[in-house]
């Protein structure tokens, strides 16, 4: 926990003091600047006001700097208990991560984490004790699960919705237990570019595989936000395996996933060019820059000479705040983060990127309910139908 301390020391120091000091600057600049004018040089005011000002930015400045320094050496002294051992410390890991990432990995900070299949949320050993550690009724069908922004794989445990009067709270993986798949859950960076995060996915799936307990004949790839642009770009990865896991894979699930782009990434980065455009707003444009490569890669979604597996059906589910598709904000934002055309590919032009793909609408749901929705579960219950398997309990009893 004292490295979360420490990390809120230094973004306080580096973006809260600094934008307070350099608006200030830039207004009192101003301001002083019409005495400088009619007497003609700098005036005993506007230099007096310059050097209290510096000592006091100064002051607090070094003061973060110094708590920060230390909370880190108290972390790595092992003094408070790691931020990773309660789900509430994770959830700030990700988040952050998300935000930041690249520039933590660039510090060295402790915070800073790479991909893993996570069970009981801890990472697990890739090889075959590991493996068969982890997964003790493991079947030859893998559904694998890759999360969103600033997400992790307990995201995934979202109430479903619409709510009955007794919810049925379990997760997709967990209510695809029971049609035969064993559940894999992948703990992403996702403040790191998503190219890179596609490459570490295919490494992380190939030895995944080759470490499976069974033989696996069949793998799906369920991927929420940018987890699906994630698991697009792993799929894209050359590899010199004789028998890749892609060949393996049948069906690839994106839920509201911006393959055409986010236009929120697009407004915050028109926002940073026009807050640069004053010198008293300037410095509120470096908090709208203080973002992370994987968030900047959601500006216009993945390159377009990224292709898609040729053996694998592709299924693509759109959420929209309205009931219906066609209105007006469902083509502007969708499920508030992503608009319905760039969830499904489709360009203004009419060019589809995935054509012959299986769509489905959610009606008045926003992005996160995209995470567990019992509409949703349905949906990928049929498309994950193995035709040759008998059918479940649950279907011999409505027969």
């Amino acid at each position: 926990m004292l490295d979360a301390a420490a990390l809120a020391a230094e973004v306080a120091e580096d973006l809260v003091v600094g934008t307070v000091r350099d608006v200030h600057g830039a207004v009192a600049g101003r301001v002083h600047g019409v005495g400088d004018y009619v007497t003609g040089g700098t005036t005993l005011t506007h230099r007096v006001h310059d050097g209290i000002s510096h000592i006091v930015y100064t002051g607090i400045s070094a003061g973060l700097k110094v708590s920060a320094k230390g909370l880190r050496a108290a972390g790595r002294a092992g003094i408070s208990p790691a931020i990773e051992d309660s789900p509430r410390g994770r959830f700030v890991v990700s988040a952050v991560n998300g935000l930041i990432g690249d520039r933590l990995r660039e510090e060295g900070s402790n915070l800073a984490f790479d991909m893993g299949v996570r069970v009981h949320g801890r990472d697990i050993s890739l090889d075959r004790a590991g493996v068969a550690a982890a997964f003790p009724d493991a079947t030859d069908k893998v559904v694998v699960f890759v999360h969103g922004l600033s997400e992790n794989e307990s995201h995934w445990n979202r109430a479903a919705r619409p709510k009955r009067e007794v919810p049925d709270r379990r997760s997709y993986g967990e209510r695809l237990v029971g049609e035969g798949w064993t559940p894999v859950y992948v703990r992403v960076n996702t403040g790191f570019p998503i190219a890179e995060n596609g490459v570490a996915m295919a490494g992380v799936l190939d030895r995944l595989v080759q470490s499976w307990p069974l033989e696996v004949r069949r793998i799906a790839l369920v991927g929420h936000s940018m987890g699906g642009l994630i698991l697009r770009a792993a799929c894209a990865v050359s590899t010199d395996n004789e028998s890749p896991w892609t060949d393996r894979v049948t069906d690839v699930i994106c839920l509201g996933t911006p393959h055409l782009g986010a236009p929120l990434e697009r407004v915050v980065d028109q926002g940073v060019r026009y807050l640069g455009a004053l010198p008293e707003s300037a410095p509120f444009g470096r908090i709208l820059e203080y973002r992370s490569v994987g968030i900047l890669n959601l500006r216009h979604g993945l390159a377009q000479d990224v292709q898609n597996l040729p053996n694998a059906r592709y299924r693509l589910v759109a959420a929209t705040l309205t009931r219906s598709p066609r209105s007006l904000t469902s083509g502007a934002i969708g499920d508030y983060l992503v608009p319905y055309a760039s969830a499904l590919g489709r360009s203004r032009g009419g060019e589809e990127m995935f054509p012959g793909a299986e769509t489905l609408h959610v009606p008045s749901a926003d992005h996160f309910d995209l995470l567990n929705h019992d509409d949703i579960y349905a949906a990928v219950r049929e498309w994950l139908r193995d035709r040759s398997d008998p059918p479940t309990k649950e279907e011999s009893r409505t027969r």
